[in-house]
C-alpha cells in the first residue's frame, strides 16, 4: 500500500485498513467468527491470534482503518462509545481529576461522575471554550482533560489546539471526543490531542444498524495501556460489528459532504423563523467562533439543535409531529432524526452543570432532500 498520507481523505476511507486478501484477492474484507484459534504448538499461536477477545483478524481491520482516517498509529476498537470511554477513565488512578467540558454527551458526565466518582476520580467542569477558566481549573491532579467540539448538544465549538497546550503545562492528557466531527471534518491528534474517541454506531458506522466503539492514538505507550485494558475488560466488539463499520467507513466522506450541505440549509432556514428563538450551528455566518470553525474544520458538520420561542411543551410537541425526521435517539446516520435533549439524551444531566434548556430540539441531518427536510420542519412548527 503506498503512503497513506499522500492521498485523499475520500480515496483513503475506501481504502483505510484493507486493500485485498492476498489469498483469495476478495476487495472485501473476511467476517472472521471464530472464538478461538488453534497453535502450533503450547503457547505458540498461529499467526498471532489465541482468542477472540484478545485479538481477531476482522477486528484488526477495523482498528487499522481507524487509526489510518484519523491520522494515528494506533487503533482500537469496543462493543460501544461508552465502553470506548470506560476504557479511558480506567487510565485514572483513585485522587486524580478529570476536567469535562461543560456541554458534553450525558452518558460521558453519567459515567465519570455517578460511577467513576465512587471510586475517587474527581469529575471538574468547565466551559472550555474559556481558555482562562481552564488554566484556572487546571490542577496537579489533573490528569485527563475529556473535550467534545463541536459539543452535545449546544453545538458549540472548543479550541483543541489551544485546549491541549494548556492541559500539557499540567502534565494532563487530552481526549477529543471526534464522534460529531468523523476524522473526515476534523483531525484532533493533527491539532495536538492525544487520544479521539468515537462512538462508532454514529458516522463511522452510519446505517443505525450497529453499536460500536473507537479510539486512536499516536502513542505506543498509551497504546500498549488501552489494549490491555481491552482485553482485561473484554467489551470488544463482534466481527460481524466490526465488519459494519467498516463498510460504512467506505462511504464516509460522501455521506458527510451531502448531511452537512442539508445541515446548512436547514440551519438558515431555522433562523428565519418566528418560532425559533435560537439556531445552533457552527456554519452560521453570525456564529462567534466562525474563524476557529473555519481554521479547525473542513465543513461544520451536520448536527444543529434550535430552541423554540414556545418553551419546553413546544418542544416536544414539534419533535412529535415531525414526519421525516424520525423521533429516535443516536445520530449520524443516512436517516434525519429528531430528540429532545432534556429529557432523552441528556435527562441524566438535570440538575446539574451540565443541564441543557428544556426547549432545546435537537437534529441529526441526514442525506435526505433538504427539500423534504425544510417542509417536514414548517409542518411539524406550524401545526397544533
Amino acid at each position: 500500500m503506498s503512503d497513506p498520507g499522500k492521498r485523499h481523505f475520500e480515496t483513503l476511507a475506501v481504502h483505510a485498513g484493507f486493500e485485498s486478501d492476498p489469498t483469495t484477492g476478495a476487495v472485501v474484507p473476511a467476517i472472521q467468527p471464530s472464538a478461538t484459534f488453534e497453535q502450533d504448538a503450547v503457547g505458540s499461536p498461529r499467526s498471532g491470534y489465541e482468542y477472540a477477545r484478545t485479538g481477531n483478524p476482522t477486528r484488526d481491520v477495523l482498528e487499522r482503518a481507524v487509526a489510518e482516517l484519523e491520522g494515528g498509529a494506533h487503533g482500537i476498537a469496543f462493543a460501544s462509545g461508552m465502553a470506548a470511554t470506560q476504557n479511558l477513565l480506567y487510565l485514572l488512578d483513585p485522587g486524580q481529576r478529570i476536567l469535562l467540558g461543560n456541554d458534553v454527551y450525558g452518558g460521558t458526565w453519567r459515567l465519570a461522575q455517578k460511577v467513576w466518582s465512587r471510586y475517587g476520580v474527581i469529575v471538574d467542569v468547565v466551559d472550555l471554550r474559556d481558555l482562562d477558566a481552564v488554566a484556572f481549573a487546571l490542577t496537579d491532579q489533573t490528569r485527563m482533560v475529556w473535550l467534545e467540539s463541536p459539543t452535545n448538544p449546544l453545538l458549540r465549538v472548543v479550541d483543541i489546539s489551544a485546549v491541549t497546550r494548556l492541559a500539557a503545562t499540567a502534565g494532563a492528557l487530552t481526549v477529543v471526543d471526534n464522534t460529531f466531527a468523523t476524522p473526515y471534518l476534523q483531525r484532533p491528534l493533527e491539532l495536538g490531542a492525544e487520544v479521539v474517541l468515537h462512538s462508532a454506531t454514529k458516522y463511522l458506522g452510519g446505517h443505525s444498524d450497529v453499536v460500536s466503539g473507537a479510539i486512536a492514538t499516536r502513542s505506543g505507550e498509551l497504546a500498549e495501556k488501552l489494549r490491555y485494558h481491552q482485553n482485561a475488560a473484554g467489551a470488544v466488539p463482534s466481527p460481524f460489528d466490526c465488519w459494519l463499520v467498516l463498510r460504512g467507513l467506505r462511504t464516509l466522506a460522501i455521506r458527510m459532504d451531502r448531511a452537512c450541505a442539508n445541515a446548512a440549509i436547514v440551519a438558515e432556514w431555522l433562523t428565519g423563523r418566528p418560532e425559533v428563538s435560537a439556531v445552533h450551528y457552527p456554519g452560521l455566518s453570525n456564529h462567534p467562533q466562525r474563524e476557529l470553525v473555519e481554521r479547525q474544520m473542513r465543513l461544520p458538520g451536520a448536527m444543529l439543535s434550535f430552541q423554540l420561542a414556545g418553551g419546553a411543551a413546544e418542544a416536544v410537541r414539534v419533535a412529535g409531529a415531525m414526519r421525516v425526521f424520525t423521533l429516535a435517539e443516536s445520530l449520524g446516520a443516512v436517516e434525519s432524526l429528531v430528540e429532545v435533549p432534556a429529557v432523552m439524551t441528556h435527562a441524566s444531566v438535570a440538575g446539574s452543570p451540565l443541564e441543557v434548556p428544556a426547549d432545546l430540539v435537537r437534529l441529526s441531518v441526514g442525506i435526505e432532500a433538504a427539500e423534504d427536510l425544510v417542509a417536514d420542519l414548517e409542518q411539524a412548527l406550524t401545526s397544533t
